[in-house]
């Protein structure tokens, strides 16, 4: 049974060197996968993925119902440049070792309700990223299962690091991410609920607008199916040969791990028939409160975040009775969070 720093490991080897879709790296990438999976008590498939010379590697744990919970993180990453190579262990070999040891424990202790489906990715990164070679928009047209049978969909990328270097306040180092709860009918509540239930990790919501589309949950967006995206943000290291296992953070994702194995059994048991999507839902206030927490942390260690948090607090105050900024300022709040993510970084 693999741990996740094997499966890290494995995924970020000279054999898998990379793991571009189409190389042969990119297929002992994708044997990793499937092993693992094997591994932990799943029947994994290859699902190919026309144009890409690639696969998803797809899993399926039947419920007590037709309807599912799909969790998902892409394998691939950006293969070798001359003599350097693009390692990718936080994008996206954290995720994908969150992933399997999720599948593990569902494996082991089946949810009630829902089913689980368990998708790893190919084809994420570019050229193929929003193209039709890349696999979860592959997924997404030729599902297993109908579209309309997945209550919600869970994206992890980028979530091995912690947020900002040696010395940041846990609270800030802990966090992560949860993007597009509002998307859907009690999703946002639920985050909320457990957003601290797990020692090691704080899940903390923002809208899913706040940012342009990064991962796979997008092609299921499109399609109206609820979807949770799961993200740490972009690392010093985002795409650079300096992306490697030594800079992961294994203790916060032990603690994702854990945090997602409970969301996931507590959405597969809702007891709705159906998990309603909410078209034109928003909610820049989640938005704002993350920046202004996160601020508020870091106004010891860095006194310019004052400025972030009472800028945060500012528009929060604009919000109107539905959590909306007025759209001429919605800018605002996804430059500060650039401006965060890139002082975190």
């Amino acid at each position: 049974m693999p741990d996740m720093q094997a499966v890290v490991r494995e995924l970020c080897s000279p054999r898998c060197a990379g793991r571009r879709p189409g190389t042969k790296e990119g297929a002992a990438a994708r044997a990793v996968v499937v092993e693992a999976l094997r591994a932990s008590g799943l029947d994994p498939f290859e699902q190919p993925v026309p144009g890409l010379g690639g696969a998803n590697v797809l899993a399926t744990l039947e419920g007590d119902t037709d309807r599912y919970t799909l969790v998902g993180a892409h394998f691939d990453h950006l293969g070798s440049l001359g003599q350097q190579v693009f390692w990718g262990a936080d994008d996206n070999a954290a995720a994908v070792a969150i992933l399997v040891d999720v599948a593990r424990a569902l494996a082991a202790a089946r949810p009630a309700g829902r089913g689980v489906i368990v998708a790893a990715f190919d084809g994420e990164e570019p050229p193929h990223f929003l193209s039709g070679t890349m696999g979860s928009v592959h997924f997404a047209k030729s599902s297993p299962v109908p579209l309309d049978r997945i209550d919600m969909m869970v994206c992890m990328d980028l979530v091995g690091h912690a947020l900002g270097p040696e010395g940041t306040p846990d609270e800030v180092r802990r966090s992560l991410i949860a993007l597009g709860a509002e998307r859907s009918a009690g999703t946002a509540a639920h985050v909320d609920a457990i957003a601290r239930a797990e020692p090691g990790v704080i899940v903390r919501r923002a809208d899913a607008e706040v940012i342009p589309p990064l991962s796979d949950y997008f092609a299921f967006w499109q399609r109206e199916v609820p979807f949770l995206f799961l993200t740490c943000g972009r690392s010093r290291v985002y795409h650079t040969p300096e992306d490697t296992p030594e800079k992961l953070d294994f203790a916060k994702m032990e603690a994702t791990s854990r945090w997602l194995e409970r969301f996931v059994r507590e959405t597969c048991a809702r007891p709705e028939p159906r998990v309603p999507f909410l078209r034109g839902a928003r909610d820049d206030a989640s938005s704002l409160r993350l920046l202004a927490e996160l601020a508020g942390a870091l106004e010891e260690l860095a006194p310019q975040a004052r400025q972030g948090r009472r800028a945060a607090e500012a528009l929060l105050a604009a919000c109107d009775r539905e959590g909306r900024l007025p759209e001429a300022r919605r800018h605002e709040a996804q430059m500060l969070l650039g401006m965060l993510e890139a002082g975190l970084a």
